[in-house]
């Protein structure tokens, strides 16, 4: 049964950078579409990128447009999550999760298997 597993979060200080990943384990999880999702303290969860099982990605914070990029190594089964200019804003836990389609939407019952999440801190 497919899994992911997160790492790569941590405390940054404002203007840093921190990459996470997302490693499956599992033959299909190259085809499948992965999004990030961000919950912070206080705020409903949000989807923040998507990328499609054919490696290209859709943006869905205009706040994190031209600092956050996804990537995916399908030989390492791994999704990456670039952030950079990292602001306190962006303080929350950080999940990956899975769809059963290698395409994206913003339907959360699309996405069936979920990474533990991962707490990114930005302060000073």
């Amino acid at each position: 049964q497919l899994q992911l597993v997160e790492s790569g979060g941590g405390l940054v200080q404002p203007g840093g950078s921190l990459r996470v990943s997302c490693a499956g384990s599992g033959p299909t999880f190259g085809f499948r579409a992965v999004m990030w999702f961000r919950q912070a303290p206080g705020k409903e969860r949000e989807e923040v990128l998507c990328i499609n099982g054919g490696g290209i990605a859709t943006n869905y914070v205009d706040s994190v447009k031209g600092r956050f990029t996804t990537s995916r190594d399908n030989a390492k089964n791994t999704v990456y999550l670039q952030m950079n200019s990292l602001n306190p804003e962006d303080t929350a836990v950080y999940y990956c999760a899975s769809s059963s389609s290698s395409s994206c939407s913003r339907s959360p019952s699309d996405f069936d298997i979920w990474g533990q999440g991962t707490q990114v801190t930005v302060s000073s």
